[in-house]
């Protein structure tokens, strides 16, 4: 391995992992004593001014992994994600912030009762404690990660994909940075510095070290750590998101949504993989959809029905097709029956990520809401919606398609355990 690829004092991979995890735990520690809002906040801002301050800095590390990435052969899906523009430097800024204003979860008492006995019964929110996040590609998940770590109260490992080393490498030391003006230990926020695969397979079987771990990547990725931790998992495994054009909707609507849930970006797991379209509209709806899905590039795979409609333009969809995440612009297409045969197809080929309808029948709508199986589940929204920032959550560490323990964007409360708290006044049982 070269030294580009780890840090040079790193000799022993099982014995660094041990030591960046005995450092997380006492970070934990000293967060969950010293760690107040202010402290946090302020840390929060500092790591987003140094990262304005070094745009430069980023942009240059994150060219040495587009080149290196390329020279792999790394597809455009990949390579757009791994991208560091400013607009993505902007984004990762904004997010920092928003994550500042956010309430803090921790300390949190609710649900507070008496008891005939005379106690107090409630819950307090607190910290996991140790949150382990893999992830590949994107960097700015390491400052999204780290700023909900942070405000949630945790301490946090971060392992990014080798083929972001140098963007998340200079974006950890504008975190360490950040921490340190603000008087908090930089051991808060720990981004391993190898790409040596062994580590992975450490982080995960550290249970006394870390507390969750957090995989956010492909499907290989996911199936690997799921397969091999130790320590509890919050995953997805793949995004298959469908959009529904029912035979009520307002056709604009229609038209708006599901371009934008299939064109607005290619490689994210809320992208819609298969369009549903109802019977009823189909001939009038999908040639001129399919016109615009053409002048963007997208190449349509269909059922029989969908490619008699659309002639020469739509190819045969495989039963492949329809269990695929492509992250690419290349769309499935299949013509149902009603609403029923649409959540059919949903339930059988669906990711539990995210769905949605496009319908003026409000009826239709509710059923769709109630009956279909997903982390997020729309109405006349692009399905491109399905993000922590979009909702409001300032970041994400990712969308979790469990429904233990979290599910949907994993924001601050999705960081967060509870515990009982009682209150009493010398009570004793009787």
């Amino acid at each position: 391995m070269s030294q580009a690829a780890q840090h040079p004092s790193i000799t022993d991979v099982s014995a660094y992992m041990q030591d960046l995890g005995r450092r997380a735990r006492v970070a934990s520690r000293a967060i969950a004593a010293n760690g107040d809002t202010a402290a946090k906040n302020a840390a929060l801002h500092a790591i987003a001014n140094d990262l304005d301050a070094r745009r430069n800095d980023l942009i240059a590390a994150n060219r040495k992994d587009l080149e290196a990435g390329a020279a792999k052969g790394l597809d455009a899906a990949l390579l757009d994600r791994l991208e560091l523009n400013a607009a993505r430097i902007d984004d990762m800024i904004e997010g920092l912030r928003q994550v500042a204003a956010l309430p803090d979860p921790i300390g949190e008492v609710f649900d507070l009762k008496f008891r005939p006995s005379g106690i107090q019964v409630g819950r307090m929110r607190v910290p996991l404690g140790v949150v382990g996040i893999i992830y590949e590609s994107r960097p700015n998940v390491t400052a999204d990660a780290a700023a909900l770590c942070l405000k949630s109260g945790n301490a946090t490992v971060l392992r990014g994909g080798s083929e972001a080393f140098h963007s998340n490498q200079a974006v950890a030391a504008s975190i360490h940075r950040g921490l340190e003006a603000a008087g908090l230990p930089a051991d808060v926020v720990q981004v391993v510095a190898t790409t040596d695969r062994a580590a992975v397979d450490r982080m995960i079987s550290m249970p006394e070290a870390i507390d969750v771990i957090i995989p956010r990547g492909g499907k290989g990725l996911i199936e690997r750590v799921s397969a091999g931790a130790r320590v509890p998992v919050i995953k997805h495994l793949h995004g298959i998101c469908h959009v529904y054009v029912d035979d009520e909707a307002d056709p604009k609507k229609a038209f708006d949504v599901a371009l934008n849930a299939k064109t607005q970006r290619y490689g994210t797991c809320n992208t819609m993989e298969t369009l549903l379209v109802n019977d009823t509209v189909a001939e009038d709806f999908l040639p001129r959809l399919a016109a615009a899905y053409q002048e963007a590039g997208v190449e349509l795979r269909g059922c029989e029905k969908s490619c008699r409609i659309l002639g020469g333009g739509c190819a045969a969809a495989t039963a492949a097709d329809w269990d695929e995440e492509y992250l690419a612009p290349i769309l499935s297409i299949r013509v149902v029956a009603d609403l029923d045969e649409a959540m059919d197809h949903i339930a059988r080929h669906g990711s539990m990520h995210t769905e949605s309808i496009v319908t003026e029948n409000f009826s239709k709508a509710r059923r769709f809401l109630r009956e279909v199986d997903a982390s997020s589940v729309m109405v006349n929204a692009s399905t491109r919606f399905a993000d922590g920032f979009e909702y409001g959550l300032g970041a994400e560490i990712g969308i979790s398609t469990d429904k233990f323990h979290a599910r949907g964007p994993v924001g601050l409360e999705g960081l967060t355990s509870v515990k009982f708290i009682v209150l009493g006044d010398g009570n004793v049982r009787q």
